[in-house]
């Protein structure tokens, strides 16, 4: 009876790192999972971020594409009397007539901060 009592010892000795290693992963697992789920929230965010910001390459400067600057490229499809298309639809030569279009029409806030700028700068 000793000799089946030390056998068990034995193999639980011999026994605990293995199941000890084996339990460790699966912890493991939920750390990887929760890192990946946030790098992929993350990359999540910067694409959608990155996709309302639109490049004007005939100014070299970004653009934000929020509601004002919509609500601009409307005004200018009314303007030029067009149907409307998204942007992203647009020829390239009809989004270089937007965006010079568009550097002729700034946002109002944009022309009192460019006022008040200009003027700070003579005081």
């Amino acid at each position: 009876m000793q000799r089946y009592i030390a056998s068990l010892v034995l193999v639980g000795a011999l026994a605990a790192p293995v199941i000890t290693k084996a339990a460790a992963p699966q912890e493991d697992r939920h750390e990887d999972h929760d890192r990946d789920r946030d790098r992929d929230r993350d990359h999540d965010r910067d694409r959608d971020r990155d996709r309302d910001r639109v490049y004007d390459q005939y100014h070299k400067d970004y653009h934000n594409w929020d509601a004002r600057e919509n609500q601009a490229y409307r005004n200018w499809y009314k303007e030029n009397h067009r149907e409307y298309r998204e942007y992203s639809g647009l020829t390239p030569e009809q989004q270089r007539e937007y965006w010079n279009w568009r550097h002729n029409h700034p946002d109002r806030d944009d022309r009192d901060r460019d006022r008040d700028h200009d003027r700070d700068d003579r005081h």
